[in-house]
């Protein structure tokens, strides 16, 4: 069982078997020094990264700067942004990851997502998660306690949304009866909705129902024992595999033998170094990593352009 679903363009394209794609997180900047980045340059540097052949770009769902957290992400909405994004590129993968299903109604994440993906040409994937940052939940008036269940119904009510004039019942987004549609609809049967973390649902469920996996870095081998038991799990269930990608903070070092340091979720390394931990990301099957350059010391453009340079070619 080697062969991943296929779904859309962007999906097709980021995740292949054995295989890895390499992607960045915008903002495309450092901005460890405060939570809130400048954005500056942001549409010069995403077309970069287009142009340099990255697979695909990711952003965030932050509703609340919430001073806590240490990081309010992109600062814009998330599907007004890649809707801007989706008419300034033409070929990149545009990514959330990810949008917290229990701090917004189904119908509008759905809609919203799916008119991405037509006007897009079907460049879209969409991470989903049950969210964990606490203030949010309060402030909307929505239950932190009951996210796991608000997660599941919002999900299952976003891929029956896929169906023409669907029949849905839920206790926390309404109903519908048949009687009323959503449009537009998905290029193709669904929107890729890849889960994060464990969003609070068992590994079963999320090998069932979700798309894909997407998660947090760790040691090799507990890594590859993670991968291997998810995968274990998707081929009791279906009859072709799914892609698991991984982010990570980086802060890469102009010396290319600079030995790896631990920084959180990630490395300060130079690049022969990051092609080797690509390599093995690679190796214990992993299909995409997400690279977040917040504590990068080194010029961004430099950084992205060694990375194309030495890593891109090994792998795409």
């Amino acid at each position: 069982m080697t062969q991943f679903e296929s779904i859309n363009n962007a999906y097709n394209s980021v995740f292949k078997p054995n295989e890895l794609t390499v992607g960045v997180v915008v903002p495309i900047e450092n901005y460890a020094q405060s939570a809130v980045p400048t954005m500056q340059e942001h549409l010069k540097r995403v077309k970069y990264i287009e142009e340099l052949g990255f697979k695909a770009l990711w952003i965030r769902d932050i509703p609340f700067n919430v001073p806590s957290f240490g990081d309010a992400g992109q600062t814009y909405d998330p599907f007004t942004y890649l809707g801007f994004l989706a008419g300034q590129t033409s070929k990149i993968a545009l990514g959330v990851s990810s949008i917290a299903l229990p701090l917004h109604h189904p119908l509008h994440v759905a809609k919203s997502a799916s008119t991405i993906d037509e006007l897009s040409n079907g460049r879209l994937l969409l991470g989903v998660a049950s969210g964990d940052r606490y203030d949010e939940y309060p402030a909307m008036g929505i239950s932190f306690e009951n996210r796991g269940e608000l997660f599941k119904e919002s999900f299952q009510y976003i891929r029956q949304l896929q169906d023409n004039f669907p029949t849905i019942n839920t206790k926390g987004y309404g109903n519908l009866q048949g009687n009323i549609d959503m449009l537009p609809k998905a290029t193709t049967h669904k929107i890729p909705l890849l889960l994060t973390g464990s969003s609070r649902q068992t590994l079963e469920w999320n090998a069932e129902h979700a798309d894909g996996w997407m998660n947090y870095p760790r040691d090799l081998y507990q890594q590859q024992l993670t991968i291997k038991s998810y995968r274990d799990l998707v081929s009791s269930y279906h009859n072709f595999n799914k892609p698991f990608m991984q982010p990570m903070y980086l802060d890469l070092q102009e010396d290319p033998n600079f030995k790896p340091q631990p920084i959180q979720l990630g490395f300060r390394l130079g690049i022969n170094y990051l092609t080797d931990y690509s390599d093995k990301l690679r190796n214990i099957g992993v299909n995409h990593l997400a690279l977040n350059l917040r504590f990068n010391t080194m010029a961004i453009n430099t950084t992205l352009e060694q990375i194309s340079k030495e890593v891109l070619p090994e792998f795409h």
